[in-house]
């Protein structure tokens, strides 16, 4: 049976939502990545393997660096307006966006060679060290979101939608 939740259906008209439900797929992706070295130990490269890895080189490549953008180019810039004392957090944040993305390069080598057939095996301490800082990362992000919808009008989170929106040019 499929267990439908809740974040799966909401859209750019609830940009702050959005921002959650993306926080869910690393979260299951990271959920996957955290077996991945043992299931290929134990089973080895097969299809199912590949099929699951090209997913999250798909998010991790395309849809995460857009939803920092949508962090740094639209949400934070707005919490910041009403909350001063939050900047310190998201230069924090900023921060560790390009912590995240180097991490993510490094752990997506090896994914790519492993669905290329080039290797049989992935680095654990790469996945633990990228897992790691998506945990930290959200943890003193998601409470920036709760601040985000007490304080942003329901007329900056229209705009604020449509421009994430257009930003996947959807």
């Amino acid at each position: 049976m499929i267990n439908l939740e809740p974040q799966q259906f909401v859209s750019w008209e609830q940009p702050i939502e959005m921002l959650y439900a993306c926080h869910g797929r690393v979260k299951n992706f990271c959920s996957q990545l955290k077996i991945l070295p043992d299931y290929l130990a134990k089973n080895g490269v097969n299809q199912a393997v590949k099929n699951d890895v090209q997913q999250i080189l798909n998010y991790f490549n395309i849809a995460a660096p857009l939803h920092h953008d949508d962090e740094e180019n639209d949400f934070f810039p707005v919490v910041a307006k009403y909350h001063a004392h939050s900047q310190q957090t998201i230069d924090e944040l900023e921060r560790q966006h390009f912590i995240l993305h180097d991490n993510w390069h490094k752990l997506s080598l090896q994914l790519t060679e492993l669905i290329q057939d080039k290797r049989d095996h992935i680095d654990a301490e790469l996945i633990a060290n990228f897992i790691a800082g998506y945990d930290v990362h959200i943890a003193l992000e998601e409470p920036l979101f709760a601040l985000g919808k007490d304080c942003i009008s329901e007329t900056e989170l229209e705009s604020m939608g449509k421009v994430m929106a257009a930003r996947r040019q959807l």
